[in-house]
């Protein structure tokens, strides 16, 4: 009997962007991987039930205070904790079908599932994501971690190079194409209802605010979600918004500082927009982006992050732009490749992004990078 059920671990498991997106742990060098499959041992599970538990319900049996039930659940990203949550319902989904148990699970059921998901065209990270959900229930009892055991570890190791191939990324959203998404998005609000005037569209405002913010900051999707307005400080050159945490920052160890500077055109200006937004809608504390409802007023609640996704998506599909290729996150890549290709240096781009490795910087910018200083360009023929 635990003192404080953690059924709410539901937020334990965290957004799907935020998970792991490598099997934890090394992965030693697999000369002969048949030879380590045959010396990996027979593991005999110790079965719960064909189904198996739920992530939320690993916990019980843990004595736990609510105090330390409420760590249990800031351990990890709320988003990273959905995910595990779901990845983890997939698991056992499976493993019920195959009438194995999936806690602990056998090395060979674990290669069984990875081996399934390969054949049916599931990508790497995918893949690694599962493990990372398997590896993490089976840490909340106690349990030895099966995403280690030399059979899953030889099997990994050749998923990953018959079938690994480079993550999916949104394009990036910058001008030209962002001054048309911009320019589409509504200012006045249009009533059916005969003879009622027209006033200023508060969700085109908040919109134009968002993609101005999200592009200029290079925003992640949750950043702009957790943005609130004791954040955004006022300063000579525009803005200073201030974020205690971020997925690079999760424990808040330091405070990362983004500027937003007043642009020379203010229609494109993020400093405007914003202001615009706040005080159309009435905002003096809390979130800085909130829903808007069809009578065109403010929530009081800040919008969840697949909903910016949504925005972005309708936004760029009102400039008559097909939607497909973008998302949240082509504002921040399109801040990385505009930048770039205005002639920022890597370390100024990251100084904006807050990216800890330069490295990270040129997976943006690679395809403009590519005709950069590019012999083949010059063949004259």
């Amino acid at each position: 009997m635990i003192v404080a059920r953690v059924s709410s671990v539901s937020n334990l498991l965290p957004n799907l962007d935020d998970l792991l997106t490598e099997l934890p742990g090394a992965t030693p060098g697999v000369e002969d991987a048949r030879a380590i499959v045959e010396a990996a041992a027979d593991e005999t599970p110790r079965p719960l039930t064909a189904s198996g538990p739920d992530v939320i319900t690993l916990l019980d049996g843990v004595p736990l205070t609510p105090d330390e039930a409420g760590y249990v659940e800031a351990a990890r990203a709320a988003n990273t904790m959905r995910g595990y949550r779901s990845d983890w319902r997939e698991f056992t989904t499976w493993c019920a079908q195959h009438d194995t148990a999936p806690m602990p699970a056998a090395a060979a059921t674990v290669t069984g599932y990875l081996a399934d998901l390969a054949r049916a065209g599931a990508k790497v990270g995918t893949m690694s994501r599962r493990l990372s959900a398997i590896k993490f229930a089976h840490q909340l009892r106690n349990l030895p971690d099966p995403t280690t055991n030399a059979r899953v570890v030889a099997v990994w190791e050749g998923i990953r190079r018959t079938h690994g191939a480079p993550p999916d990324q949104a394009a990036p959203l910058m001008p030209p194409e962002l001054f048309d998404v911009l320019d589409a998005c509504p200012s006045v609000k249009v009533w059916r209802t005969p003879g009622r005037p027209g006033e200023p569209d508060l969700a085109g405002a908040r919109d134009k605010a968002l993609l101005l913010v999200g592009f200029v900051a290079a925003l992640r999707r949750s950043e702009l979600a957790a943005l609130r307005l004791d954040q955004v400080a006022e300063h000579p050159n525009g803005l200073v918004l201030t974020l205690p945490r971020s997925k690079t920052n999760p424990t808040g160890e330091h405070v990362e500082l983004v500027v937003l500077p007043r642009a020379a055109n203010p229609t494109r200006c993020p400093v405007v927009a914003l202001t615009y937004w706040l005080q159309l809608a009435g905002v003096t504390d809390g979130p800085v982006f909130r829903a808007v409802g069809k009578n065109n007023s403010p929530g009081p609640r800040a919008l969840h992050p697949e909903s910016i996704n949504t925005l972005v998506q309708k936004a760029v599909a009102r400039a008559g732009v097909d939607p497909g290729p973008y998302s949240a996150h082509s504002l921040r890549a399109g801040f990385v490749t505009y930048a770039h290709l205005r002639g920022a240096s890597d370390r100024a781009i990251a100084h904006q992004t807050r990216h800890r490795s330069l490295a990270t910087i040129g997976t943006y910018v690679r395809v403009q990078q590519a005709w950069t200083d590019n012999a083949a360009t010059i063949l004259g023929l």
